[in-house]
C-alpha cells in the first residue's frame, strides 16, 4: 500500500507544473491567510514583549488606591515619605530606602513627517534611585539631565518617531521649553517616554506631590510584607503590586483585542481558502480522471489514491503557508510602530514574528489544506473505473 501511495503521490506532484494556475490559487490563498494571521499576532507579541520586559518581580509599584494606572494616581509628599520607610523595602548602599518617588505628566509631540499629527507622550519625573531601579537603562547619546534644570532625556523609540526629540533640540510643553540633552535605551516600555528630574517636573507642571513610588524589595516575597504594612496604616490609601504584575495587566486588553481580530480575519480568509482548495482539487481530480481510473484498473487501491490527493493538497498548503510566513517576517518583523497604552499615551514597540507564531500559521495552512482536499480525495477514491474511463 505504501509503495502505491508513494508512486501515485510522486506522479501527482510531478504534474503540478502542468497545472500551475489552479495550484497557485491554493498557494496564494494560504500565503495571504498565514501572512495576515502572523502579522496581527506579531503586533500583539511585540507590544506584550515590550511591556513585559519592563516588569520585575522584586520591584514594587505603589499607587493611590483604585488608580489602576500611574497617570491617574496622586500621592502627597508625606504619603511618599511614609511609603519609603515601610518594611520590605531594600536599602541602598547609602543606607537609605532604595525607592523613587515619580511624577507622570502627559505631554504632546508631533510625528515625524506629519506636523499635523500630534500624540500624547509620557513625561516621567524621576529621582536618582529611579536609575538604580532600572539597571538596563543607558544613555546612548548626549548626557544625563541635570537636576534643577528643564532638561530631558528621551527614549530611543520617541527619538525615532517624533519631531524635536533629538539631542540639541527644544521641546515646548505646557507653556515651557525643555532642552533635549540625551537619548536612552532600556529595551522596554520606558523607551516611549521623556525623563526629567522629579522636582523640575513638579515645579513646571504645577504638581505638589507624586504619581507613584517605585521601590526595590528585599526579596520577591517581601511584596506581601510591604503591602500589609501600607494597608494597615490609616494615613494611607494605596495599592501595591509588583512591577511585572502592573505591566502585564496593561497588555491584557490589547492582546485580547488583537487576538479576537486575528481569529475573525483569519477565519474569514481561511473559509475563502478552503473553497479555493476544494475547487482546485476537484478540478485536478476531474482532469486526471482517466489517469486515476487506469491506475485503479492496474490494481491500485482506493486508499492510496485518497492519500495521494490529500498529500498534494497538504504540500500546496504548506508551500503557501511558508511563503506567507516569509512575507510576514520580511515586511513586519522589527517594524517600529506606536499605539495608545494604558496611560493614554503612545507606547512605541516593534512587531515580533516569533517561531511560535510561524508554527501556528503553518498549522492553520495545513488544516485548511486538509479540509479543502478531503472531499476531492474521497471522490477520487470512489470514482467508478468504467465511468472514469468513458469520461476520459
Amino acid at each position: 500500500m505504501f509503495s502505491q501511495i508513494f508512486a501515485i503521490t510522486g506522479v501527482n506532484l510531478k504534474s503540478i507544473p502542468e497545472r500551475w494556475g489552479p495550484s497557485l490559487v491554493i498557494v496564494i490563498g494560504l500565503a495571504g491567510v498565514v501572512a495576515v494571521f502572523t502579522a496581527l499576532l506579531a503586533m500583539s507579541e511585540g507590544f506584550s514583549s515590550t511591556l513585559a520586559a519592563t516588569g520585575s518581580r522584586d520591584i514594587a509599584l505603589v499607587m493611590r488606591g483604585g488608580s489602576e494606572v500611574e497617570v491617574n494616581s496622586a500621592l502627597g509628599r508625606d504619603e511618599v515619605d511614609l511609603i519609603k520607610l515601610a518594611p520590605g523595602i531594600r536599602k541602598g548602599s547609602d543606607g537609605k530606602p532604595l525607592a523613587s518617588g515619580e511624577v507622570l505628566v502627559i505631554g504632546e509631540l508631533t510625528k515625524k513627517g506629519d506636523p499635523t499629527n500630534s500624540a500624547n507622550i509620557t513625561v516621567r519625573g524621576v529621582e536618582p534611585a529611579g536609575f538604580v531601579l532600572r539597571p538596563k537603562l543607558k544613555v546612548v547619546e548626549g548626557r544625563m539631565f541635570k537636576p534643577g534644570l528643564r532638561e530631558l532625556i528621551v527614549g530611543r523609540g520617541v527619538a525615532r518617531q517624533y519631531d524635536n526629540a533629538a539631542v540639541g533640540r527644544t521641546i515646548r510643553m505646557r507653556g515651557s521649553e525643555w532642552n533635549v540633552v540625551g537619548v536612552f535605551e532600556s529595551g522596554d516600555a520606558h523607551e516611549s517616554e521623556l525623563w526629567t528630574d522629579t522636582g523640575v517636573a513638579q515645579t513646571s507642571f504645577g504638581r505638589n506631590g507624586y504619581s507613584s513610588v517605585l521601590a526595590a524589595l528585599e526579596s520577591e516575597k517581601s511584596i506581601k510584607t510591604l503591602e500589609a504594612a501600607l494597608k494597615a496604616d490609616p494615613r494611607l490609601n494605596v495599592d501595591v503590586v509588583t512591577q511585572q504584575t502592573y505591566f502585564s495587566a496593561q497588555t491584557k486588553q490589547f492582546r485580547d483585542t488583537i487576538g479576537a481580530l486575528a481569529v475573525v480575519v483569519t477565519a474569514i480568509m481561511a473559509l475563502g481558502a478552503i473553497f479555493a482548495a476544494l475547487n482546485t482539487m476537484y478540478a485536478a481530480v476531474a482532469t486526471r480522471a482517466k489517469e486515476i481510473a487506469t491506475l485503479r484498473a492496474l490494481g491500485f487501491g482506493g486508499l492510496p489514491v485518497l492519500v495521494s490527493v490529500m498529500l498534494e493538497a497538504l504540500v500546496l498548503s504548506l508551500v503557501g503557508g511558508l511563503i506567507g510566513a516569509l512575507i510576514a517576517y520580511v515586511l513586519f518583523n522589527n517594524v517600529s510602530v506606536s499605539t495608545l497604552g494604558a496611560n493614554f499615551t503612545q507606547v512605541v514597540f516593534a512587531f515580533k514574528v516569533t517561531p511560535a507564531l510561524v508554527g501556528m500559521g503553518l498549522v492553520i495552512a495545513v488544516a485548511v489544506g486538509f479540509i479543502g482536499g478531503l472531499l476531492p480525495s474521497i471522490r477520487a477514491a470512489r470514482m467508478p473505473v468504467t465511468t472514469a474511463l468513458r469520461a476520459g
